[in-house]
């Protein structure tokens, strides 16, 4: 591997992504480290913007994961640990295999507690369209079974903050989760 590690951190709404990633950022062990958070890209957007769980969405989530992706990558590629946060599936990981096969060492983690966890803790929220139940109901079952990528899941129902955060930097540590 070339590069500094890439995690993307993934899961439904509300299993504590930007949270856990902006904690495994503040504490890495390298030098340089980045929290790449997916949201702010799809904000960026101030006309044409759409709801990203809509089926219409499609063209737009692949031009904005590229995005992400490409800066994600050259983050790692000048040195930093780069840990991305968002809503990012196994049918979504076409250009971070391709970053694989680049010669970059990614991780992929899905965080994904019970169900009605996952609603409780999003509907908390003050604001957006991620707060609706069933929208992150939806959400969570594109998540429920993840086939080969299965492994890649801790569940956070019962953690703390603190706790997904060890749980993933052990996982890591022991080499898990990598994506080939």
């Amino acid at each position: 591997m070339n590069t500094t590690p890439i995690m993307i951190i993934s899961g439904p709404p509300g299993s504590g992504k930007s949270s856990v990633a902006r904690r495994l950022a503040e504490q890495s062990p390298y030098e340089r480290a980045v929290h790449i958070h997916t949201d702010d890209f799809y904000r960026s957007i101030r006309k044409g913007y759409v709801a990203t769980w809509l089926p219409e969405a499609q063209e737009q989530n692949i031009i904005v994961l590229d995005a992400f992706a490409a800066s994600a990558a050259r983050y790692a590629w000048g040195g930093y640990e780069v840990i991305v946060d968002g809503i990012i599936g196994p049918w979504y990981l076409d250009p971070w295999l391709k970053a694989v096969q680049d010669g970059c060492d990614i991780r992929f983690v899905v965080l994904r507690p019970a169900l009605q966890t996952s609603i409780t803790r999003a509907v908390e929220r003050k604001s957006g369209a991620l707060v609706n139940p069933e929208i992150v109901g939806k959400m969570w079952k594109y998540f429920a079974h993840l086939g080969p990528y299965e492994s890649h899941v801790i569940d956070t129902t019962m953690h703390t903050l603190d706790e997904s955060v060890a749980t993933v930097r052990a996982a890591l540590a022991a080499g898990d989760l990598r994506l080939s």
